[in-house]
């Protein structure tokens, strides 16, 4: 379960990583660490996201951050890029990665199977679609639980 103060964090994030060009992936606040970890992923949508953009975002996330005064605990700011080992979520990661391999899990199991592997398609608002050794699976987007890229393939 993600940490109540995360999407505030997003809300404030977001703005400031547009501002830089940027897209923030990702949120998360480790709090079970010491001090607490809240690390935000971010990507480049124009080139690969490289050091660079992750320290212009840290800098001026922080200072957003401590300007907020959302965290009222000392804290540590990682950002990072999540790489390309990721899940897909939004309409414009479904329309980049067409084509790419793909794992779907469904939860119930559709169709007798709860996990489906092929080359993504597309996705409309009630169906994902996947090419598998080219026949073409029509998945309810209702019942997919997580679509993520496939890295052995």
């Amino acid at each position: 379960m993600a940490h109540p103060l995360v999407p505030q964090i997003i809300d404030l994030a977001t703005p400031v990583a547009e501002e830089l060009g940027l897209e923030v992936v990702g949120v998360v606040f480790h709090t079970h660490q010491s001090p607490p970890v809240l690390r935000v992923d971010i990507r480049n949508p124009q080139q690969d996201t490289g050091l660079n953009d992750c320290e212009r975002m840290s800098r001026a996330l922080e200072a957003s951050l401590d300007a907020a005064e959302i965290v009222p605990d000392t804290y540590v700011l990682e950002v990072s890029s999540p790489g390309i080992s990721r899940q897909l979520v939004t309409d414009r990661e479904f329309i980049s990665f067409k084509g790419f391999p793909v794992i779907i899990s469904t939860t119930p199991p559709y169709d007798g199977q709860q996990e489906w592997i092929g080359q993504l398609i597309r996705r409309d608002e009630i169906t994902l679609y996947l090419n598998q050794k080219g026949r073409v699976v029509e998945i309810p987007r209702s019942l997919i639980t997580k679509v993520q890229l496939d890295e052995r393939r």
